[in-house]
């Protein structure tokens, strides 16, 4: 024997609910300002790296290419 326990709700999204998207949205535009910190800094590091270490354009492709499977392997495990 099953036992179930379903109960349907339906929500409404009105008026009263315009304070909390704000906040939602406000929130996720703080989230991305912060990503893209997070990302220009990071980029910054590599360029210094392949100024410094006078990497050559296939060196300095490698690296990005590996910094793009550290950023995936970093998404993914946020996710």
């Amino acid at each position: 024997m099953k036992l179930r326990n379903i109960e349907k709700r339906k929500t409404q999204v009105g008026a009263d609910d315009a304070g909390l998207n704000s906040l939602l949205t406000a929130a996720r535009m703080e989230e991305r300002r912060g990503r893209a910190d997070v990302m220009a800094a990071r980029l910054e590091k590599l360029a210094v790296f392949i100024t410094q270490g006078g990497l050559n354009g296939t060196e300095a492709a490698e690296l990005l290419r590996v910094e793009a499977v550290i950023i995936v392997n970093e998404a993914q495990e946020i996710h």
